[in-house]
């Protein structure tokens, strides 16, 4: 067998990056928590660039209805932690990783050990995984991390990034999430994720979906996506590139439709755009209608 050669492996990175940016990149530290249909195809994306320390963390297991999105889940990756799987995987691709992992997930007693020097932390928890995720974006806030999230929505992605104090919005004054219980939290994540509700109108069976119990299609189309526009990002925020726009900006991607919208909503949850699609989406949820939010399935 070859020994592993990082320059040879990335060699065909460079020209899009530097020498010496791609030296960085080999010094970062990314965190990804959740490994399920996004977070597990960031971790491998990210690792392709070259990008060498990570924290991971995911509690889960591998199961028969993850096969059609989740880049860890195969017949012999069945009932194997996730975390594992992934890892495994990820040295494959560069052995000279340095990887931290957290097999029990994002706990408050892990968090700071998790975000331990940390450069980027991106998001591939599941889209209802509310309190786990607002704890890691305060987190984040607080040790002037960069956040980067982007949903899987339809055939398509959303794209927020969220800055270190006092650049841009937190994601709880973006959301509104104080006081709220879960379905409410679920409406305002779906339409701050994606104002522009890009995804809307080629559901093709809308039984399928339904916000109150936790589910909705996925799509590996989707997961892919995300992980292509996350990568880039993450790319720019590592070399400080510039051009990362924080929210209130946020962008969504619908390859369904072949259509791009760069959204900007000042007051976030407060901006009078994302009051009345909240209002519109609680009114077809009150009629007995399925949700609108086709493919939400985020992670696990």
């Amino acid at each position: 067998m070859q020994a592993f050669d990082y320059d040879s492996a990335f060699s065909r990175n460079l020209g899009w990056v530097t020498e010496s940016e791609q030296a960085r990149l080999r010094r970062s530290r990314v965190a990804i928590a959740g490994l399920g249909g996004v977070g597990g195809i960031h971790l491998l994306t990210l690792a392709r660039l070259g990008i060498g320390r990570f924290s991971i963390a995911d509690f889960d297991t591998f199961d028969f209805v993850n096969f059609n999105r989740q880049a860890g889940a195969t017949m012999s990756s069945l009932q194997r932690p996730k975390v594992e799987v992934l890892a495994e995987m990820a040295r494959d691709i560069n052995p000279e990783l340095d990887l931290r992992c957290f097999p029990q997930g994002v706990q408050a007693d892990t968090i700071d050990a998790f975000l331990d020097g940390v450069d980027v932390y991106v998001d591939g928890l599941d889209f209802f995984a509310f309190e786990a995720r607002r704890a890691t974006f305060a987190a984040c806030r607080r040790k002037g991390i960069p956040a980067v999230t982007a949903a899987p929505l339809g055939m398509g992605t959303a794209l927020l990034v969220f800055g270190g104090e006092g650049v841009g919005m937190s994601l709880d004054d973006y959301f509104g999430f104080e006081g709220c219980d879960e379905m409410e939290m679920a409406i305002r994540f779906l339409v701050g994720l994606s104002p522009a509700m890009l995804q809307r109108g080629y559901v093709a069976d809308m039984s399928r979906v339904n916000l109150a119990e936790r589910r909705g299609p996925s799509s590996i189309a989707a997961c892919q996506l995300c992980a292509g526009v996350t990568a880039v990002e993450t790319l720019k925020l590592l070399l400080e590139r510039g051009g990362v726009r924080f929210a209130p900006w946020g962008s969504q991607y619908d390859a369904y439709r072949m259509r791009y919208v760069r959204t900007w909503r000042p007051g976030g949850h407060r901006n009078p755009l994302q009051r009345l699609m909240r209002y519109l989406v609680r009114r077809q949820l009150a009629s007995g209608a399925a949700s609108p939010s086709a493919g939400t399935g985020k992670g696990d």
